[in-house]
């Protein structure tokens, strides 16, 4: 399956998967904080799963924009 697109609709794909990974951070990142004292084995893992969406972000955002974000750290 090859659907050949043209720049506008890859922006917008783009930009849905950039917004659906900034939403999974979100949500990782409050599972991370509500689990740690309780159950550090679920926290680390939601902590990870966080940082796996902020790299999918920094990825997405260098393809919009190169070298615009690679200062951040």
């Amino acid at each position: 399956m090859t659907d050949v697109v043209d720049s506008d609709e890859l922006l917008r794909r783009i930009q849905r998967a950039r917004a659906y990974a900034e939403q999974e951070k979100r949500t990782w990142r409050s599972r991370s904080d509500a689990l740690t004292p309780a159950e550090p084995d679920k926290a680390r893992d939601a902590a990870v799963r966080t940082l796996a969406y902020e790299a999918v972000l920094g990825v997405l955002d260098e393809i919009v924009t190169p070298g615009r974000h690679s200062e951040e750290g």
